[in-house]
């Protein structure tokens, strides 16, 4: 008589994580190991900053106006106007540009990613180089993975710059502000670990995006139509992960560093 079979809930989860966040030290490992694929990363990154460039610095305009609007009116109301500048670039600079550029590159190069590495996994191409002794992960996941993150880097600065240029048209333009007052609250709050922080969480979204495109590319389930579910399954996943991670971050960097002046 064999022992009765008792499965634990969210093993499953427990599991899938387990794999994920595996995958995620093979590749930092394969990082360093040669040879390196310099012209595939070169492809990726070309392939992904052209999808995402363009959308990225249409969204960066309306996110930076609509901060700058928000914290304007309730200055306003709090009677703290001139400070309406500096709380509005914070906002832009440390959260809504990693946010922005990391929800574009699992939108449209993560997904193309999971794509490709989903229909090559159900044609068995990733076994064949196995057997030919090359690694899959070297030669496709680690040059699309750096290539998500050179770019989300490259990004960050140019939403930044365009999020705060924006607010500040909106700002002067339509809630009166002055310039003056816009640029002397920036430089007074503002401070350079204020852009390491947001160039660092670029950095580690696009490591995210990239990693998770990929494990759902090699784990794809009933053929074709299971390679367009992994696609879906991996933007929503990057998406969860990416709030979480902006929150420990965040939390952190707020212990960590003192704001300007204090």
């Amino acid at each position: 008589m064999t022992a009765p079979q008792f499965s634990v809930p969210g093993a499953g989860a427990l599991r899938e994580t387990g794999r994920l966040f595996a995958l995620g030290a093979t590749v930092l490992t394969h990082m360093f190991k040669r040879p390196f694929q310099a012209r595939e990363l070169l492809e990726q990154f070309w392939f992904i900053a052209s999808v995402t460039i363009l959308p990225t610095a249409l969204v960066s305009i309306p996110f930076g106006a609509v901060i700058a609007l928000q914290v304007g009116s309730l200055a306003q109301q709090l009677g703290a106007q001139s400070f309406t500048g500096g709380a509005s670039v914070l906002a832009v600079i440390q959260q809504a540009s990693p946010i922005i550029v990391a929800l574009l590159i699992s939108g449209a190069g993560g997904s193309a990613i999971c794509a490709d590495i989903g229909s090559r996994t159900i044609r068995e191409e990733m076994d064949a180089m196995e057997v030919m002794g090359v690694s899959p992960i070297q030669r496709l996941i680690v040059p699309r993975v750096l290539a998500a993150m050179l770019v989300a880097v490259l990004l960050n600065g140019l939403v930044s710059v365009v999020g705060v240029l924006g607010g500040y048209f909106f700002n002067v333009i339509l809630q009166g502000g002055t310039p003056g007052a816009y640029l002397a609250s920036f430089s007074a709050l503002a401070q350079l670990p204020d852009l390491y922080i947001s160039e660092f969480k670029a950095l580690l979204f696009g490591f995210i995006a990239g990693v998770v495109a990929a494990y759902r590319g090699l784990n794809p389930r009933g053929g074709p139509k299971g390679v367009g579910d992994a696609v879906n399954q991996s933007v929503v996943i990057t998406f969860l992960l990416l709030f979480f991670v902006n929150l420990v971050l965040t939390a952190i960097y707020l212990q960590v560093v003192p704001p300007k002046g204090a």
